[in-house]
């Protein structure tokens, strides 16, 4: 209870639990981590469409995960997320890490079922703002052939379910679950100047001046003048240990 209380301190927004703690690891621990992660071998990234990414934990199969062992670096750093948020049920055991460009963006999409419904996302680098909306479920819409992402959806809003955005600073931690998880679309717009005044968290980006570009007295927005590095940690509930016991 009492590591809850204290995540309490760190609520952001209208919508209940989506926390971010500011400077959850430090400049030193940021770079020991991305070391880490651009030595990795080649063949451990994938390249997508708009970015390249790192899967460490397993291979997540629709019927649970295909485990392996996450490196020592990662276990140290997964471990400190589940001890300071008490918000995980077992140990964090899959990883996503994903590079982004400063012109690079992830449509609006919901984590699938096969992962407990808390997400926590560390973020290196570049700062950038990271927009929920509501789920297409919600709006009463059957005919999207994608129904995990919705392009565009950042102009849906709903009284009870209202989009927000979150500003992601280096060394931040962000965590959200329940209705966040299971009601809200989450998404990174595809371009290098990105608007922060109307994030809930906007007055913590001002302790950040030089990543900051002022355009007039109501707008202010970021710029993301270097590449981004997240690292996306979650629980796969379900882990089988021989595919063939599926």
């Amino acid at each position: 209870m009492e590591a809850i209380d204290h995540l309490n301190k760190f609520k952001v927004g209208s919508v209940p639990t989506v926390f971010y703690i500011p400077d959850f690891i430090s400049d030193s621990d940021q770079n020991l981590l991305l070391n880490h992660i651009y030595t990795a071998p080649v063949s451990k990234w994938k390249v997508l469409k708009n970015r390249r990414l790192q899967n460490w934990g397993g291979i997540v199969h629709e019927k649970g995960l295909l485990p392996q062992d996450l490196p020592p670096w990662l276990t140290k750093i997964t471990e400190k997320i589940s001890d300071e948020s008490s918000l995980f049920p077992s140990a964090i055991n899959h990883v996503l890490i994903n590079e982004y460009l400063p012109n690079q963006g992830i449509m609006p999409h919901q984590d699938g079922p096969a992962y407990f419904p808390v997400v926590a996302i560390l973020s290196l680098g570049s700062p950038v703002v990271m927009d929920f909306t509501p789920h297409f479920s919600l709006l009463g819409t059957s005919n999207i052939e994608d129904k995990d992402s919705i392009e565009g959806a950042d102009h849906v809003n709903l009284p009870n379910y209202p989009s927000f955005s979150v500003a992601l600073m280096p060394g931040s931690l962000l965590i959200f679950k329940d209705t966040a998880y299971s009601d809200y679309l989450h998404g990174i717009k595809d371009c290098e100047i990105q608007q922060y005044d109307a994030a809930v968290n906007a007055t913590e980006v001002l302790g950040h001046q030089s990543l900051i570009e002022t355009q007039d007295e109501d707008s202010k927005a970021i710029h993301r003048s270097t590449t981004r590095v997240s690292l996306t940690c979650r629980v796969v509930s379900k882990v089988h240990r021989n595919l063939f016991r599926f």
